[in-house]
């Protein structure tokens, strides 16, 4: 995969936002991998919690709005391991959030 082609793509991940939390799923640390494995570009990613309401909807927009960025098929992988912690948010995160006392 090109360097234009994964900044597209982070890009418009950084549009998609949990409604619960005011931080975009990239910042979030939501998505592990970005890859390319022919013409489908796959993105493994995974929540803050298996129980997350919001899972199937945040999904198909992760599904849909890198579709509509790149013009490629989409494949989403959901993934359990490694489990999600705070220290997979970025730094703009943890200031957003009000995390950045927390010794990382």
């Amino acid at each position: 995969m090109n360097d234009a082609l994964r900044e597209k793509i982070i890009a418009a991940l950084k549009t998609i936002f949990d409604p619960e939390i005011p931080v975009n799923i990239w910042d979030m640390g939501l998505i592990y991998d970005i890859k390319q494995d022919g013409d489908v570009i796959v993105i493994t990613m995974t929540f803050t919690s298996p129980t997350c309401p919001m899972m199937e909807e945040l999904l198909a927009q992760v599904h849909d709005t890198v579709a509509n960025a790149t013009g490629a098929s989409v494949r989403v992988d959901l993934v359990w391991e490694p489990q999600w912690d705070l220290s997979r948010m970025s730094d703009a995160a943890k200031i957003e959030l009000d995390l950045t006392n927390q010794g990382w």
